[in-house]
């Protein structure tokens, strides 16, 4: 059967809804949360109907029912990205992913490359999310070490003519988005990955924006570590995923101590379990563990390379029709080549929050301000922008009540 968004939402309740004196909704702002279909309300309640309890933690039957569960979800997601069920660890979210690795690499450790000094270098771009940028700025600021960061074209792309001058030899650590959450941008990572293995360094991949959309395996790709969000992959809030290489991970420091990380403790010191219980200290978030891996197992049924095609068609329809419009300002690619299905954009003199509420009282959700990118804003001379970002449950439909939206603010505004 052939991809149609519109059977798409009929698993996802929210859109049953109305809003805004009975209008439909029309939820453009998937960069920012994903909308959840029905397996995955289900599975995570499901959980706590009939399993909850502690994960390894108890001998009876319960106990039993959610330490399946929740490791049948660790290989669910292993599955998924093309890891192994060793190389996922559970944390509350892709932010604590990416501050765990800030932080472990300022722990020490018996491996060298997680000693960072101020003899050493971090290499970030200019496009990164807030989340991806103040965890290395802040080790750099604790160990010392130089942040330095790609610059971004005024076409929205990475300005990689000074790659070997950026990742040197002294180069540690390589963190970047995959595809940026304001430009669309997919960065090219193949040059990248090699430049800095080539020096020794680990590439840590911000990936909230392209494992949703698009085919990720980690294996391909050749990076070391990779951070995702499960709730903007139709999954639950409170759920995140860090991969990592198991050789790297063997030898990661912790970040957060507690229960069920240990292997042994005395009143004086103690002995680290293996990777993954190392880094998952306390309870963990089973329900939404639980949620997530049937999240995966949705997008999975539909097909990543099926939905990265309806994102592609979709996505460029987005694009002629916005640049159909005078007085939009799009920021970043002005086509799909190595772009994802999001537009950020400035229209005249209007600014983006008074166009984000005109939208949403026709019942269009998009999102508007700086979109946790201070740097790239002001790198693009832009205060804010409005951003429509697109999913799987989208369809043309979406796009032209967009651009009817647009169009009569102008007409509202401009009367004013």
């Amino acid at each position: 059967m052939a991809f149609d968004p519109r059977v798409v939402r009929q698993d996802f309740p929210i859109f049953e809804r109305t809003i805004r004196e009975g209008k439909r909704l029309v939820y453009l702002d998937s960069g920012a949360t994903s909308q959840k279909p029905n397996s995955v309300i289900e599975a995570e309640s499901n959980f706590y109907r009939m399993h909850n309890a502690a994960v390894h933690r108890g001998a009876h039957q319960l106990a039993e029912e959610a330490t399946d569960a929740y490791e049948g979800a660790r290989a669910t997601v292993a599955k998924f990205l093309g890891g192994g069920v060793d190389e996922i660890i559970f944390t509350k979210s892709a932010t604590e992913s990416l501050n765990l690795l800030a932080y472990a690499f300022s722990n020490g450790g018996s491996d060298n490359r997680f000693n960072l000094t101020s003899a050493d270098r971090i290499v970030v771009t200019e496009m990164e999310h807030h989340a991806n940028l103040i965890p290395w700025q802040q080790l750099a600021k604790r160990s010392g070490a130089e942040l330095a960061w790609f610059a971004v074209t005024p076409d929205g792309r990475l300005d990689l003519s000074n790659l070997a001058e950026m990742i040197t030899p002294n180069t540690k650590v390589v963190s970047l988005t995959h595809q940026s959450n304001v430009l669309g941008t997919v960065n090219p990572l193949a040059a990248i990955v090699a430049r800095a293995h080539e020096v020794g360094a680990v590439v840590v991949l911000d990936a909230c924006q392209s494992v949703p959309h698009m085919p990720v395996n980690v294996k391909d790709l050749d990076i070391d570590f990779l951070a995702f969000s499960g709730h903007k992959t139709v999954g639950p809030t409170g759920i995140g995923v860090l991969w990592g290489r198991a050789e790297l991970l063997k030898d990661l420091p912790p970040f957060l101590f507690g229960g069920s990380m240990i292997e042994s403790v005395t009143m004086t010191d103690a002995i680290w379990a293996p990777s993954p219980r190392r880094h998952e200290a306390g309870v963990p978030n089973m329900a939404q563990a639980v949620g997530l891996a049937a999240a995966l197992d949705y997008l999975t049924a539909i097909g990543m390379d099926e939905i990265y095609a309806h994102e592609q068609k979709l996505g460029a329809y987005l694009l002629k029709r916005l640049q159909e419009i005078p007085g939009v300002n799009l920021v970043g690619p002005l086509t799909m080549n190595d772009r994802g299905a999001v537009a950020s954009f400035t229209l005249g003199d209007i600014h983006p929050h008074d166009l984000g509420q005109f939208l949403d009282s026709q019942g269009i959700a998009v999102r508007t301000g700086h979109h946790c990118a201070w740097p790239l804003t002001r790198k693009l001379g832009v205060q804010a922008t409005t951003r429509a970002s697109l999913y799987l449950y989208n369809d043309e439909e979406d796009v032209d009540a967009l651009i009817e939206g647009i169009l009569g603010a102008q007409k509202y505004f401009g009367d004013k």
